[in-house]
């Protein structure tokens, strides 16, 4: 029900701001004054206006909704040997990177796992599941709080949400052209806009949906092996693909996070074919491979 709520919450902010945008910049029709051709430059703001609003506001909230979605319980004050541990570990490492202090905090998940989000890395929010503090070597934790912690001072959030409004833009904007076309050349609307324009443009942007969402998966597996690389520079190699090999052993154990928060280890299944191009983390083979070639490079 929450995860319901964020969506329709998130949703009407993204028509209330556009649509005070869009009107500021005058732009109320796609048409030319002839009501015939497209009038490309205000299609364009259109689909930019609409394109980067839904990305930019889900950054500046993805920390209060990350708190909600994962019940993350942050570390104001610590009351455990453990939570004070924890803390110390992420002022040291955040001090190390080059970032203000994030929040701190521990959801319960049984599933080994981490992330970190905010939209700014000196207001940032990391979090590790239980099942994490429970199982994992205290190395193996630094280790993954610094590929967190990587994140953060590499900007990861802000370019993902940059990347993610450039292709929504241009998904708007070659829907609607392709939607006039066909609505000009196949169904010989003349003035204005026939039913074909809609039915054809929804189509479209759903399929070109799919090639702009395998772009910006492509980005967040690039992300995973600079946010490694971090981590073992931050913390300690070895560590780093001692936590990913740990995953690696555990990934039989069922996820109980919000798939949109997964970070660290996620569903270690089929990694093969078309659905590959839609998984947001490289596997865990590579991730290892890749800091293994790293130490001896």
């Amino acid at each position: 029900m929450m995860r319901i709520a964020l969506f329709l919450l998130t949703n009407i902010a993204v028509l209330a701001v556009a649509s005070v945008v869009l009107s500021l910049l005058g732009v109320n029709s796609i048409l030319a004054q002839n009501g015939v051709d497209l009038d490309l430059q205000a299609l364009l703001i259109f689909s930019a206006v609409f394109g980067f609003a839904g990305s930019l506001i889900s950054l500046f909230m993805s920390k209060w909704m990350a708190k909600r979605a994962a019940r993350v319980q942050v570390i104001d004050q610590p009351r455990t040997q453990a939570e004070q541990w924890l803390v110390t570990t992420v002022r040291e490492l955040s001090t190390k990177a080059g970032i203000g202090m994030p929040e701190v905090g521990i959801f319960p998940a049984q599933q080994s796992n981490a992330f970190a989000t905010g939209w700014n890395r000196n207001a940032s929010l990391v979090a590790v599941s239980e099942g994490m503090l429970q199982r994992f070597s205290r190395d193996e934790i630094r280790a993954v709080l610094a590929h967190e912690i990587g994140h953060v001072a590499n900007g990861d959030m802000v370019t993902l949400t940059l990347v993610q409004g450039v292709v929504n833009t241009f998904v708007i904007f070659f829907s609607r052209v392709i939607g006039h076309v066909v609505d000009r050349v196949v169904f010989k609307t003349e003035r204005g806009y026939g039913p074909g324009y809609y039915i054809v443009s929804i189509v479209a942007q759903i399929l070109l949906g799919f090639l702009a969402t395998a772009i910006v998966m492509w980005f967040s597996r690039f992300r995973e092996y600079r946010a490694d690389a971090a981590g073992a520079q931050l913390a300690n190699r070895q560590s780093m693909i001692s936590a990913l090999e740990h995953l690696k052993a555990e990934s039989g154990v069922p996820d109980q996070m919000p798939e949109s928060l997964t970070a660290f280890g996620i569903n270690m299944g089929l990694r093969q074919g078309l659905k590959s191009l839609f998984h947001s983390h490289p596997p865990l083979d590579d991730r290892i491979a890749a800091l293994r070639e790293q130490r001896h490079g």
